[in-house]
């Protein structure tokens, strides 16, 4: 039993539940980053926290893992491949922990893949590109993005 402390939900929208957010492409955040272990215990993968952060599906989270440490060498050099399109993405090439990539604004390739398990529509991360400045057809190599705003803007709003 847990105390609710006068929990009210008339005070309280409730959450739906949510179906795949349509494929495409969307401006998007790493929010939070953890490594586990493989279900097998024999490595462990990098999962990422994506929140979009414009647009109709803004604030839906997503989430992608990155077999970085796993006795298959093909699932490391494809999880090698992304940490690499994501760093360049953010123009962070030399991170020392994933929170070095957090709250950095970033555009992410959405696809949906039926699942294996049951059938249903579920939403999948297949690429990673920088965010394009305002006006321009190339993304700068400026590390501005990384810098924190004296204004308090948010970084994907700069």
């Amino acid at each position: 039993m847990a105390n609710l402390n006068g929990f009210d939900a008339n005070d309280v929208e409730p959450n739906s539940s949510f179906e795949p957010i349509p494929a495409g492409k969307y401006l998007a955040a790493i929010i939070a980053s953890e490594s586990k272990p493989t279900k097998s215990g024999g490595g462990s993968f990098l999962e990422l926290t994506f929140s979009i952060l414009e647009g109709a599906c803004q604030g839906r989270l997503l989430w992608a893992r990155l077999n970085l440490d796993n006795p298959n060498a093909t699932a490391v050099k494809i999880a090698r491949g992304d940490l690499s399109a994501i760093c360049r993405a953010v123009n962070v090439m030399q991170p020392r922990d994933s929170v070095d990539l957090h709250n950095l604004p970033m555009v992410i390739n959405v696809k949906l893949k039926k699942r294996a398990d049951n059938d249903e529509l579920t939403n999948e991360i297949k690429g990673f590109e920088p965010k394009q400045s305002p006006g321009s057809s190339s993304t700068s190599s400026s590390q501005s993005s990384q810098k924190p705003a004296s204004d308090g803007t948010a970084p994907w709003k700069r």
